[in-house]
């Protein structure tokens, strides 16, 4: 079953760094004198499928695909499930055909790229389902991601059906606690309007006066970090009253302690977003196999 949020253009990552992360790929499993042991084999064409092993949600195609192009053009790939698909236990995702060698060198490069991925939009899927029994808080990521795979985990998350948090540290600011050590919220957003006035300003709280000062002295957005949900439904109605009983246009994140238990109840708390690192930093590889026909 296809994801219905959004086809595959709007999930798959910029090819441009596909491309660059498959080289690197490539290049540390090949070098310096490439597959010593598929150079035996004698030259003949072969068949491959790739297989899932569990269920889940499928992600990194486009890596799949782009290994094998760079590999040897020769290997075709062609696909029976889409980015964001939900996947089932022994279904055929792909058959590849090319020469036989080719498929075995570029099988495990493959396969690292397609279970890491598809282990995030599992693992964002399994959180989308739990926060919408809650409410209608979206599912953020963070920046907590494989150093140089950013670009490629946030389009797993989009395939889970979650949402993108800011890709770097120039996307917008993010006053945190940190920052707030040498330099107070008011004071923060002002300097932050004041030298990037087409950013947005976000900023971390931790308690309530923070996020009424905060709201004061009107950032865009305000991350909620490890508050109750009793504590984050407070600061809700602080934000819908000094809003002028207005649609509140500050989004309000919540972020730490969430987890599959939890997250339900923060999402019920009338938040916009509920982002969570595990999603990227502690989804398991989802089990998937390259079976020779």
């Amino acid at each position: 079953m296809t994801n219905p949020q959004a086809d595959s253009r709007w999930l798959n990552p910029p090819l441009f760094e596909v491309k660059q992360a498959v080289a690197r790929a490539l290049a540390e499993d090949l070098s310096p004198l490439g597959d010593l042991t598929s150079a035996l084999l004698p030259a003949q064409l072969g068949e491959a499928r790739i297989v899932a092993r569990v269920p889940g949600r499928l992600a990194g195609t486009m890596c799949v695909t782009e290994t094998f192009a760079q590999l040897d053009p020769e290997v075709e790939v062609a696909w029976g499930s889409d980015e964001g698909d939900q996947i089932a236990a022994g279904e055929q995702l792909a058959v590849l055909r090319g020469p036989f060698s080719s498929l075995l060198t570029g099988e495990r490069t493959a396969l690292n790229f397609l279970g890491h991925l598809s282990g995030i939009a599992t693992l964002t899927a399994a959180y989308v389902a739990a926060a919408s029994e809650g409410g209608s808080a979206q599912v953020w990521d963070t920046r907590k991601t494989i150093p140089g795979l950013r670009s490629l985990a946030k389009a797993a998350v989009r395939a889970g059906g979650g949402r993108n948090h800011r890709g770097n540290l120039s996307d917008w600011m993010l006053i945190k606690d940190n920052h707030l050590g040498s330099i107070g919220i008011t004071q923060a957003v002002a300097l932050a309007r004041d030298r990037w006035p087409a950013r947005t300003v976000h900023v971390e709280c931790d308690r309530m006066d923070q996020c009424i000062e905060a709201l004061e002295a009107g950032a865009d957005a305000i991350l909620l970090d490890n508050m109750s949900p009793e504590e984050v439904m407070a600061c809700v109605a602080a934000a819908e009253i000094r809003q002028g009983g207005q649609v509140r246009r500050t989004l309000l994140e919540v972020s730490g302690g969430v987890n599959l238990e939890t997250i339900a109840s923060y999402a019920g708390t009338g938040v916009d977003m509920i982002s969570v690192g595990a999603i990227t930093n502690s989804a398991p590889v989802i089990d998937l196999g390259l079976d020779l026909l």
